[in-house]
């Protein structure tokens, strides 16, 4: 392969439109803007949403509810998720729940479910609890630590 040969595939490449280089050019004058407007003015470009000076459509729909920036999303993990993936005695903390896969992202707060079964011994370390992983965890012998948010 020579590289001194390499060229874009046939019709992939187009000379760009020079505007406003006098009537000769078939774009000369207004440079293909036309007369007069927001469009014809340099620096007049239109925002998102702008409908012309028509009420744009996110202020004509009516606005309902509510949006709680405080709310906290919990990243969700199953006792029967830990009974398949982690053998008996182990301590289960947020890097061992992420490098099995278990939880993505570090932002979100881990909280354990009760779905499933839990037959082993597990010293489980999360952010918060339900009632019911609680119990079956300690029924099993093991041990809910609840860990601090950062």
């Amino acid at each position: 392969m020579d590289l001194s040969r390499l060229a874009p595939a046939p019709g992939a490449t187009k000379n760009r439109k020079r505007v406003g280089r006098g009537p000769g050019s078939g774009h000369g004058k207004t440079a293909g803007r036309g007369h007069k407007g927001r469009r014809s003015r340099s620096g007049g470009n239109t925002p998102p949403g702008y409908e012309g000076g028509q009420m744009p459509l996110q202020r004509r729909l009516p606005k309902r509810g509510f949006h709680n920036p405080f709310r906290v999303v919990f990243s969700v993990v199953n006792l029967g998720r830990l009974e398949e993936l982690f053998e008996s005695g182990a301590t289960v903390d947020f890097e061992a729940m992420r490098s099995r896969g278990l939880v993505k992202s570090s932002k979100n707060p881990v909280k354990i479910l009760a779905q499933g079964t839990l037959n082993k011994k597990l010293v489980v370390k999360a952010h918060k609890f339900s009632e019911a992983a609680k119990q079956r965890l300690e029924a099993a012998g093991g041990t809910a630590e609840v860990v601090a948010r950062a």
